[in-house]
């Protein structure tokens, strides 16, 4: 199975700088806090290494999505009460942050034991695929643009992906950190 792990490592660097300039962060400060040097920090966020072990952890870590701002919440809110087919998870984790009803009704585990675990175990072939395309796509460039895939039925025990056109869009929550907007591509957002 793939991991999407594998992929966002990849682009951590410019997910970070983007993190750390609009926290407004300086390269040492953060190296600091990571332990690590200023020119590892440089590096990560040029693209030239990437973080690994213990470093990838701390990053990836520091990079969860986390809907804490008052214009956050109400994302969250407006997902949540949406009357169309609907989910938000962290881009990087694909933890659970937000859900529709609509989207709800073809999950059999109730939303609370789902909430904040990572959806990837239920990914179908056709997400696990699409998500190995991402870098290709240009989803982690600054402009990032909706990806629109395919996907077959998949049955599990804690909800069902049904056969569907998806649409993906990268969000960047307050804070520097992303979060990803699924939705059905025939879907309206009301």
């Amino acid at each position: 199975m793939f991991d999407p792990g594998t992929a966002l490592s990849r682009n951590l660097g410019p997910s970070l700088r983007r993190w750390r300039v609009l926290n407004r962060v300086k390269q040492q400060a953060l190296a600091d806090e990571l332990g690590v040097s200023q020119s590892k920090v440089s590096r990560w966020e040029s693209g030239a290494s990437e973080p690994d072990g213990l470093d990838r952890s701390k990053v990836e870590r520091l990079l969860l999505a986390r809907p804490n701002s008052a214009a956050d919440r109400a994302l969250v809110e407006l997902v949540s009460g949406n009357s169309a087919p609907v989910h938000l998870v962290c881009d990087l984790s694909h933890k659970l942050l937000a859900v529709s009803p609509a989207r709800a009704q073809d999950w059999h585990a109730g939303v609370k034991e789902l909430m904040d675990r990572p959806l990837w175990p239920y990914a179908s072939e056709g997400i696990q695929t699409a998500e190995q395309s991402l870098g290709v796509k240009g989803w982690f460039e600054p402009h990032t643009p909706d990806v629109v895939f395919s996907t077959e039925r998949a049955d599990f025990p804690e909800m069902t992906i049904p056969e569907s056109r998806i649409r993906i869009t990268r969000l960047a929550l307050s804070d520097g950190r992303f979060a990803r907007l699924v939705r059905d591509d025939t879907a309206r957002l009301a």
